[in-house]
């Protein structure tokens, strides 16, 4: 890390264990949420925090807020989170695509086409299947409320992969059509 990176504001790290989903990584920056990640795909959360060129600092009192509502949600206690997230880390086109799934309300869900739409960008469906496929907050950014346009269930990088993506929307009691590996 050269000196500009370490004067840089540092991202907190902690862990989420023992939920329903298994053990959880969280980031956070003074800003708010940076990334969650299962811990048993430490690697990949490892390396998205090594291309944000920060100083990385365990500090588990910054990272229990986060946990805390995770938690809660996990419980069926709470359908929004209100911590802060960090917006600042994605492209013009994720920020608006993965704002426009963070709104999803719990227990709803979307279309690919939806969310295009929605952003006023029609015909950039594959490009907002993209941007849930890079989203690191899963389950904050309710990536898994994201269907396709035929109404089954189409991709899921986290946990489990469709498995954990149906075990979501269940908990949340939405409805879906069935799934396919598509």
């Amino acid at each position: 890390m050269n000196k500009k990176e370490q004067n840089a504001p540092p991202i907190y790290i902690g862990e989420l264990n023992g939920t329903a989903l298994g053990d959880f990584r969280i980031a956070a920056s003074d800003l708010g949420l940076v990334a969650i990640e299962w811990a048993d795909s430490q690697s990949e959360f490892d390396a998205y925090l090594a291309r944000l060129k920060r100083p990385i600092v365990e500090d588990a009192k910054r990272i229990k807020p986060y946990a805390k509502e995770l938690v809660e949600y996990f419980k069926g206690k709470r359908r929004t989170f209100t911590f802060p997230i960090d917006w600042t880390r994605f492209t013009a086109f994720q920020r608006k695509a993965l704002q426009a799934v963070f709104l999803i309300p719990y227990g709803e869900t979307r279309t690919y086409m939806d969310i295009a739409r929605q952003i006023k960008r029609p015909r950039a469906y594959r490009a907002v299947g993209n941007a849930n496929a890079t989203n690191p907050m899963p389950l904050v950014i309710p990536c898994h409320r994201v269907v396709g346009a035929d109404g089954k269930l189409h991709g899921y990088g986290g946990g489990q992969g469709l498995k954990t993506k149906a075990w979501l929307l269940k908990m949340e009691n939405a409805t879906i059509a069935s799934t396919t590996t598509a």
